[in-house]
């Protein structure tokens, strides 16, 4: 085949690579302004084995989308000056959400900086940019994140800041308290604010992009240091709501899939119909219709006879998926040290489930690629399957599952036929045009009326 062909070429080229093709727009740096995919062909029928299952982090196999999606917004707050709920209201679900969920950083920052860029404060954004600067070099525990930090501070011609005595010594101390940090803050607002002169949308999007890390990141510290929970009241309106937790029905989902429960999957089937419950009563009781013991028992053994090979994929970068899943596996511990199974059955689960390394094949975060490449391209899901060894001849017998349009885009353009969209209620306005079938009822609903798409005779 030719390396260079012209137009009418490419056309012949692309007409034999499928049926279905997505356009995806890139962020404004990047040429060429879109890529086209050509998308597997869907599947549809229950499939005869599954060979592996690939799932989304955030959203679909937790509840972080919620603290990415305060962040994003705290930062629109931050650089508009409107921190206030009475002076604005907040992102608008049906309008921003598509457009924030499910992408890579960069273009959920550069859709809401182009969106509210008339209400930027220019002394804001000057403010609220250092302290994440200054934050972030001193209680960032992500390297990669100082780096592009650093990166920035060259680029915007701040590398004197770098180089200031004063500053220098804040971030050499072993311990700094909340008095000094403030102080730390004034002395680089005052000396430095008024070299920040953003030139361009793409200038805009990374003030933006080091504003929303600090806060996400911030979070993740008070979560890692125990306080969680002080913290809850400020984000959810009250104290005692996980920062994280799985989405309902993970826990029985990922044991069943890894072979650990054989035929027990039927002494759990009140517990998916309480998860069910628990997002949504009416539908629940919907369910129960589809809901019979012996199929959970034949899809448990069916597992146990071949378990699946399972990887988690994230547009989060490592630290952020390593603090939250450690804190899901957490969580899925208490959850099956609570189902009415044999101490030795939920010992021989609770072991696989130490840790969340123990548990997947594979975990792929934004670190494993680039920022310009992550959903809808399908950069990351290529990866998963790689890792997991699945060659494209198995591509059919994997099951993809997301919760947002750009990862049902993602999961198709990888090759992935099979993709099931499990939306909840952020992502209830997305196109999932691309997914095989729209679960609402998310993983209890996969169980308990699709028997998890596999064809269990």
């Amino acid at each position: 085949m030719k390396k260079f062909i012209n137009g009418q070429g490419a056309s012949r080229i692309v007409e034999r690579m499928g049926k279905e093709f997505v356009v995806v727009k890139n962020p404004d740096y990047v040429h060429p302004s879109h890529d086209i995919y050509p998308l597997a062909p869907r599947i549809t029928r229950p499939l005869k084995r599954i060979d592996a299952i690939v799932m989304d982090m955030d959203g679909t196999t937790t509840t972080t989308e919620a603290l990415c999606i305060h962040s994003l917004e705290h930062m629109v707050r931050q650089i508009t000056d409107r921190m206030s709920h009475r002076v604005w209201g907040g992102l608008e679900p049906a309008e921003d959400y598509p457009h924030i969920i499910g992408n890579s950083t960069t273009k959920h920052v550069e859709y809401l900086i182009k969106k509210y860029q008339p209400y930027i404060k220019i002394e804001n954004l000057q403010k609220s940019y250092l302290e994440a600067v200054a934050w972030t070099l001193k209680f960032g525990r992500d390297r990669k994140r100082q780096e592009e930090v650093i990166g920035n501070l060259h680029y915007f011609g701040l590398k004197s800041l770098l180089e200031d005595k004063r500053f220098r010594h804040y971030l050499s101390l072993e311990r700094i308290e909340s008095l000094d940090f403030i102080e730390l803050t004034r002395y680089v607002i005052s000396e430095f604010a008024g070299a920040i002169k953003p030139r361009s949308v793409t200038d805009l999007v990374r003030f933006g992009i080091d504003i929303y890390y600090h806060r996400y990141h911030e979070i993740l510290n008070v979560l890692l240091s125990g306080r969680g929970d002080a913290l809850s009241k400020e984000l959810f309106g009250k104290a005692g709501i996980r920062l994280i937790e799985p989405m309902k029905g993970v826990a029985v989902f990922l044991a069943l899939i890894k072979g650990l429960l054989g035929k027990d999957a039927e002494k759990l089937l009140p517990v998916l119909l309480d998860n069910a419950a628990e997002m949504d009563p009416d539908f629940s009781r919907k369910l129960i219709q589809f809901s019979k013991k012996h199929r959970l028992s034949q899809l448990g053994t069916a597992f146990m006879k071949k378990p699946v090979k399972t990887a988690v994929v994230t547009s989060s970068i490592s630290f952020e998926a390593r603090v939250v899943l450690t804190e899901v596996f957490r969580i899925l511990r208490e959850q099956i040290s609570r189902w009415p199974l044999s101490v030795s059955k939920k010992n021989k689960i609770l072991k696989k489930f130490e840790s969340y390394e123990n548990y997947y094949d594979a975990v792929i975060s934004a670190s494993d690629s680039s920022e310009i490449r992550l959903k809808p391209h399908r950069d990351l899901y290529s990866i998963a399957l790689h890792r997991l060894g699945i060659g494209r001849e198995h591509f059919p017998n994997v099951i993809g599952f997301e919760d947002s349009e750009s990862g049902t885009i993602a999961i198709r353009a990888a090759g992935i036929g099979m993709c099931i969209a499990v939306p909840f209620s952020e992502t209830q306005h997305h196109d999932f045009s691309a997914a095989s079938y729209v679960v609402k009822g998310a993983l209890p609903e996969t169980l308990l009326r699709y028997h998890l798409f596999l064809d269990v005779k």
